[in-house]
């Protein structure tokens, strides 16, 4: 059976889907990639499409929509993924793309009183997250790559809390049984992150980096993360086929905000 394209929306020209895209195409999925910040409109309904990769971006996910900050569609998107939800497409949201997940259903995103996270990091998978279809087979401390200010403080209700880091509480989440959010990157090559240093100097070194030792401690890990991110892809495009079961719907969740 043929499955329809992955609607895969870009929010922003420095973070696309990258080496995660390739993951998903190399696991037999199609993308239809989207750029609203390039006047690209979003479609109306998932009429034709399997499911929805929301990607990062620089903007604040609780800005008022604008087009100076290029948040205009933000709204429309939120529409969009409950939409998917409502009808069963799965979603996976990724940094930006997960905290916009995390706001369409009634979850809260704000500048993170520690300043963020930048570096490579590793992230803790909770007990609860065996039973998740995409978590479930994660090493118990994967490698990511973090590269953010702002982060989700209070989860939604309906929500299953699956991983969490010493700087965030919230690292990843599932809502229901198909709509994943992550708080930090997996699709990253050298050359975006090469990319994303270079824009935001003052806070490279705000967070202790001289630029070239961050990019070396980037890239270090690279293979790391795709050892253990590659099979999520893969995973994820199973869910996406219908090859494989999703989650149970989790549980509300008390006090997984701060």
């Amino acid at each position: 059976m043929t499955t329809s394209p992955l609607l895969v929306v870009e929010n922003d020209p420095t973070d696309g889907p990258c080496r995660l895209g390739d993951w998903l195409t190399g696991a037999g999925l199609e993308l239809d990639l989207v750029r609203p910040y390039a006047g690209e409109p979003l479609p109306a309904t998932l009429d034709g499409h399997s499911g929805m990769l929301v990607m990062g971006g620089a903007q604040d996910a609780f800005a008022v929509p604008d087009p100076a900050t290029r948040t205009q569609w933000f709204p429309e998107l939120a529409g969009l993924i409950r939409t998917a939800r409502q009808h069963r497409r799965p979603v996976l949201g990724v940094c930006l793309g997960g905290q916009l997940v995390a706001q369409a259903f009634g979850g809260r995103v704000a500048r993170a009183d520690n300043g963020g996270d930048i570096g490579p990091r590793l992230v803790g998978k909770r007990d609860r997250a065996e039973s998740d279809p995409l978590f479930g087979p994660m090493p118990l401390a994967p490698d990511v790559l973090q590269f953010h200010v702002d982060e989700v403080v209070a989860l939604p209700p309906e929500s299953l809390l699956l991983a969490a880091s010493p700087r965030c509480a919230n690292e990843a989440f599932r809502i229901g049984d198909r709509v994943w959010g992550l708080q930090f990157h997996i699709e990253c090559d050298a050359e975006m992150l090469a990319a994303w240093i270079a824009e935001v100097p003052d806070l490279v070194a705000a967070h202790g980096y001289d630029p070239d030792e961050l990019l070396e401690r980037f890239v270090a890990v690279l293979d790391d993360v795709e050892e253990a991110w590659r099979p999520f892809a893969e995973r994820f495009a199973s869910v996406v086929r219908g090859e494989l079961p999703s989650g149970r719907p989790g549980l509300p969740i008390i006090g997984a905000g701060h």
